[in-house]
């Protein structure tokens, strides 16, 4: 795969004391991205910190429906983009992983739609499962829309947009769906958590930019060319602000939301500053590895 393997080596600053396993295969770290966990471990982790926020007790089924759901949405995506690919024309290694292994990928997609219905069925209220099912029909429409039908329509919302709004009700809609718990609750959490997604994926688009043109993929950095230095400045600024909600908050579970938001900014920013030393490929694993912060204060409480 001759052009997966002139894209995807680009200089790190640790290529030294990690290799490859062989030329144009992926480093051992990049497995958390190829495989679709990052994005699934980062809701989980953000969940727990709602449910703590929201004071009501996280069961299994919140769990293991958002984990899977947000699993099977991020692994659908990158099926249907390598359904449009061959493996030469793959840019990135998830891309070809998705493209090399589709079929034995999708049989693993059914399984884990049957666990994920399992759980929504056996262990969700009907209230939660009617808020499921209104999140699940609003990533259905994402798919289909920037998948399909508007795929490079001009004027469609951009799917950083998309995404981060999806993630915030994916890791909210359990909580919300509490009898006992009101939705401005959540409203710090619910915002400070939607930007840094949004500035997650704005990064990563800035960074991919000759990846997603190669594969005729559409992207924030593509429809606003100049919202470059926006998108490199939003990750401090949302550090300070979220840093500043957190010193005016009363101690609590508030509070260490927005200090979780902070520090996640902020190491997002640091990540986006030494890209270009480290290297796309590293950048795109720590991007994601930096919104893990809730494990860090869960872990203590």
């Amino acid at each position: 795969m001759p052009t997966l393997t002139r894209i995807d080596s680009r200089p790190s600053c640790i290529r030294c004391a990690v290799k490859a396993f062989v030329s144009g295969r992926p480093y051992w770290w990049q497995w958390f991205t190829i495989l679709s966990l990052d994005a699934t471990f980062a809701a989980l982790s953000w969940q727990a910190m709602a449910f703590r926020v929201a004071g009501t007790p996280l069961r299994w089924p919140h769990a293991v429906v958002l984990g899977a759901s947000v699993w099977l949405a991020y692994a659908a995506d990158r099926w249907i983009e390598g359904w449009r690919l061959t493996p030469e024309q793959a840019q990135t290694q998830r891309h070809y992983f998705a493209v090399r292994w589709r079929w034995p990928l999708f049989a693993v997609w059914l399984l884990v739609l049957a666990l994920d219905l399992f759980a929504a069925f056996a262990g969700l209220t009907s209230r939660e499962f009617e808020a499921g099912l209104l999140l699940f029909g609003a990533v259905a429409v994402y798919l289909l829309s920037h998948q399909l039908l508007h795929r490079h329509h001009p004027w469609r919302l951009p799917k950083e947009i998309c995404v981060a709004l999806l993630m915030v009700g994916g890791v909210t809609i359990f909580p919300v769906a509490q009898p006992d718990v009101r939705p401005p609750a959540l409203a710090g959490l619910a915002t400070g958590f939607g930007l840094l997604c949004f500035a997650n994926c704005a990064l990563i688009a800035l960074w991919e930019h000759e990846v997603d043109l190669a594969q005729g993929q559409e992207s924030l950095a593509q429809q606003f060319r100049r919202v470059a230095p926006l998108s490199r400045a939003l990750p401090w600024a949302l550090a300070l602000a979220a840093l500043g909600s957190a010193t005016w908050l009363s101690r609590g579970w508030n509070q260490r939301a927005m200090l979780c938001v902070s520090s996640s900014s902020a190491l997002l920013g640091v990540v986006d500053r030494l890209e270009k030393r480290m290297g796309r490929q590293l950048a795109r694993v720590l991007a994601d590895v930096v919104l893990l912060t809730p494990l860090v204060l869960l872990a203590f409480h």
